[in-house]
């Protein structure tokens, strides 16, 4: 038989972390009483996060599953892993690939420069009047709903009517079916995301250049820096902590393109380069009835998002100081 001989130090000490506790508890009620509003204010989206976006991950069971409607979720038979071998071997499936990647990509790129540069040239404005004007402008396409958007891109491209086809008409240039042209698809989704969002992104840069130290850009003025020297040394690292933080969130969200701009925009022309995971998905999981199968492609694409965010956050935290966590 052994025994444990406990001192006096022990006693003390576990009598001083409870004593630390009880007051850590005492003060944290404190400052919720002090400050109920607010943690109210920050209860409503808390529950509301909790009820739409983690409850409903117990459905995630559905892709391992042969579900049923009659038998439930939890009462269907189990599939392994089925929906996920039949999706990987799907002759759709590089395809799927394929698109996806080389949209979000594609838009990625395009999509993550323009406003950074439009921020920087509104930033090196003078006139207050034509800085706000041109805001105004680039801002205002952010309010325009999808389905709108889409409606003023069939019209725009449109082979008979559409304003471009009249344009390349005076030149003597026979129409072009733009959106009969798989060749066409991504560039006419990207450019048209670009011209519809940069102004709501810009917003975000012009924040941060506002923060940015005065007293740099004084120095920069008495060393004899142009323009361009003083963008590429004081707003550029001034503003990187930000850009660096939503490309992690952009490269995050890269499997994720919006479903319904690019299933308003396929017809059976250019299903060879609009076709993407979410609207394969939509036709054979959901319209189909496939919901276990609709269920595994979803997991497979969020975990890929996951790996993503967290390999870019590791990446940034290697290189710079600037990460997500």
């Amino acid at each position: 038989m052994s025994t444990k001989i406990v001192t006096n130090n022990q006693l003390d000490l576990k009598g001083i972390k409870g004593k630390n506790l009880v007051l850590k508890k005492s003060t944290t009620l404190k400052k919720i009483k002090k400050h109920w509003q607010l943690h109210l204010l920050v209860l409503i989206p808390l529950i509301f996060l909790i009820t739409f976006k983690y409850v409903p991950m117990a459905g995630i069971v559905i892709a391992f599953k042969d579900y049923s409607v009659v038998k439930g979720i939890f009462g269907s038979d189990w599939a392994g892993m089925k929906y996920f071998q039949s999706f990987f071997e799907s002759p759709n499936f590089a395809l799927l690939i394929k698109n996806t990647l080389g949209l979000s990509v594609y838009g990625l790129v395009v999509g993550f420069i323009c406003p950074i540069v439009l921020a920087l040239a509104l930033n090196e404005v003078q006139n207050a009047r034509f800085k706000k004007f041109v805001q105004t402008i680039t801002y205002a396409p952010y309010f325009i709903s999808t389905v709108i958007m889409v409606s003023i891109i069939i019209l725009f491209l449109s082979p008979s009517a559409g304003i471009i086809n009249n344009i390349l008409g005076v030149f003597g240039i026979d129409p072009i079916n733009f959106l009969g042209k798989p060749s066409y698809f991504s560039s006419i989704y990207v450019w048209s995301d670009v011209w519809q969002n940069t102004g709501y992104a810009t917003i975000i840069y012009l924040a941060a250049l506002a923060g940015v130290d005065t007293q740099l850009y004084e120095a920069a003025k008495v060393d004899g820096a142009n323009r361009f020297q003083k963008i590429m040394n004081v707003d550029l690292p001034g503003i990187m902590p930000i850009i660096i933080i939503l490309l992690i969130l952009n490269i995050g969200n890269i499997m994720s393109l919006g479903f319904e701009k690019i299933y308003l925009l396929q017809n059976p022309l250019n299903t060879n380069s609009s076709e993407i995971i979410s609207t394969y998905v939509y036709k054979v999981g959901l319209l189909g009835a496939n919901f276990s199968f609709a269920a595994a492609v979803g997991l497979f694409n969020s975990i890929i998002n996951f790996v993503l965010i967290i390999s870019a956050n590791t990446i940034s935290k290697r290189f710079s100081s600037s990460s997500l966590w």
